[in-house]
């Protein structure tokens, strides 16, 4: 079956399908990871295919919809568009008639503005003109950000109790609530300082003499997340190459499991680690070095490469 006919397949039989670089659970880009958050905001089903598991798909979906980029997305057998597109939908509610379903209710977040970083955002607004406002974001990985910008819409409008106006965009608002924004000159320089009670746990780096050590204990679970001629080619005994089944039943474990990732040299494993932060998980480690170090550290007969 050729690319195309695959490809119009998928299409075909599901309703709403995503063509995107990673899964829902671990996207593999910044604008498969926006798409996929926008799309937690609806209550629908919809299906993914991660096009970097298939090169011809990935090169394919570009010519079948004339589209350079990914993600992509169809809905009902129509080509809506890629991230800026759908965001764009998203804000003027579009999104929600393509998709025939509902945005999920969600209420303005209680954000504190301290009246130094107020005074200094006003200073801001009054720069910039009459009709602004100051918009915050917050991206999945609680990166904060703040620009000026006319009224959005879709956007969410917050009073603070100091009498400051923001917007906030639908995806941020959850993630935004209890935010206490400040402003702070020090030696290092001056700028606005975010202090989120809902930033999750960091991933925490691991030596592979600490890893041996919780390995000599049986205290952790070690997974390997590189590829299978990889870890055919070498292992690190006790640890289990990760598959979609044991992906899946690694997110169903209690959120405080500890569990450390690995790969060759800890790229790969840390973007797999902060994933799993990003979904609540408190104790994950990230094994620095990844095998390599393991290697010329702890086990010399562990091949490297």
């Amino acid at each position: 079956m050729t690319a195309n006919n695959r490809i119009q397949e998928m299409i075909s039989s599901n309703e709403i399908v995503l063509f995107m670089k990673g899964t829902k659970s671990f996207p593999q880009c910044g604008f498969s990871a926006t798409v996929v958050q926008i799309l937690s905001d609806f209550d629908c089903e919809y299906t993914t295919f991660n096009v970097l598991s298939d090169p011809e798909i990935r090169q394919g979906i570009k010519t079948f919809s004339d589209w350079p980029t990914i993600p992509q997305l169809y809905v009902k057998g129509e080509f809506l568009g890629g991230c800026d597109i759908v965001k764009d939908m998203h804000q003027s509610g579009e999104l929600a008639g393509a998709l025939g379903t509902v945005i999920k209710e969600v209420h303005p977040p209680k954000i504190q503005v301290t009246d130094k970083a107020k005074s200094e955002l006003m200073a801001a607004l009054k720069d910039a003109g009459d009709g602004q406002f100051i918009h915050l974001s917050v991206s999945n990985g609680f990166e904060h950000g703040m620009h000026i910008d006319g009224k959005t819409p879709g956007a969410l409008e917050v009073k603070t109790d100091n009498g400051l106006t923001l917007f906030v965009d639908r995806s941020s608002a959850p993630r935004a609530e209890g935010l206490v924004i400040d402003y702070e000159e020090g030696a290092d320089g001056a700028g606005f300082k975010m202090d989120n009670p809902n930033k999750p746990n960091s991933v925490v780096e691991m030596s592979v003499q600490q890893l041996k050590n919780r390995l000599d204990k049986g205290d952790i679970k070690l997974v390997d997340v590189r590829k299978q001629s990889e870890h055919d080619h070498a292992s690190i005994k006790g640890s289990t190459l990760l598959s979609e089944s044991f992906l899946k039943e690694l997110q169903a474990l209690d959120k405080a499991t500890e569990i450390a990732f690995h790969c060759h040299h800890g790229s790969r494993s840390r973007k797999m680690a902060e994933s799993f932060i990003q979904q609540g998980f408190t104790k994950i480690y990230n094994v620095t070095g990844g095998i390599d170090a393991w290697s010329k550290s702890v086990d010399s007969t562990v091949p490297t490469y």
